[in-house]
């Protein structure tokens, strides 16, 4: 039985209603994690409550700042948010066959000066995900807020040393995929020119300069069940789109 999984940082949930709960109505995903809600429970709007799905928030201490939230079909059999951070950056549902992972990467800051941070969540990340798989798989989504090759930003060069691109942030992103998890949507398509963000300046949506952040990484016992790995490109509300991901597995 096939599940369709959808990611989308959508840079404040009140800010993109109404194109969420159009992308939700219309894709009907089975479980979707948002990122950067900038919201919690008293200011989540109450439309996304009379959907039928589980609502499930980890909202960041600072009011209008980070915190992702998550909604499902089915309830989860546990949600966890015991991944030791105080901006609601990462929430984690256990499903009949894998975890779902919504996590939201910190950014190092155009001047670096979270890289450090930044990695130090990386390397807790990977740690937390490897205790989860010796229960079950992993599915983690979201604004890993890296773009790992070149193929995955329009003009690498010119980036090289720029926060996302570093040389840091992607060393640890080889270390995410080289302890087995899978870039999904690698598996399908291995073209340059698909992104999942773009600088609200200089039109760079229009003349597709982004970069691709936003990933689903699954447990390599999953890879033979993923079905399909797409990119929703004609989604507005947000300077990221969607990410969608359909498995072989159960909720």
């Amino acid at each position: 039985m096939a599940v369709s999984l959808i990611l989308w940082n959508v840079n404040g949930i009140r800010a993109a209603k109404e194109e969420a709960l159009k992308l939700i109505k219309s894709e009907k995903p089975d479980v979707i994690g948002f990122q950067e809600i900038k919201a919690d429970e008293k200011t989540i709007p109450k439309e996304f409550y009379d959907l039928g799905y589980e609502v499930e928030i980890n909202p960041a201490e600072k009011r209008g700042y980070s915190g992702t939230m998550s909604l499902a079909k089915k309830k989860p059999l546990t949600v966890l948010n015991d991944f030791e951070d105080n901006e609601g950056r990462v929430q984690t549902l256990e499903f009949s066959d894998f975890y779902f992972i919504n996590s939201y990467f910190p950014n190092s800051r155009r001047d670096l000066s979270r890289l450090d941070l930044k990695r130090e969540f990386n390397a807790r990340m990977l740690d937390y995900i490897k205790k989860l798989e010796r229960k079950k798989p992993v599915a983690i989504c979201g604004d890993f807020n890296v773009a790992h090759e070149d193929i995955d930003i329009a003009r690498p060069k010119e980036n090289a040393h720029n926060a996302g691109f570093t040389a840091e942030e992607r060393s640890d992103m080889d270390l995410f995929i080289g302890s087995g998890l899978v870039d999904t949507f690698r598996i399908f398509s291995k073209e340059p020119g698909n992104y999942t963000w773009w600088s609200y300046m200089f039109k760079a949506r229009d003349k597709n300069i982004g970069w691709r952040i936003d990933y689903f990484l699954i447990s390599k016992k999953l890879k033979d069940k993923a079905v399909s790995a797409s990119i929703l490109k004609d989604v507005k509300g947000s300077d990221h789109v969607p990410v969608k991901l359909v498995l072989d597995c159960r909720i």
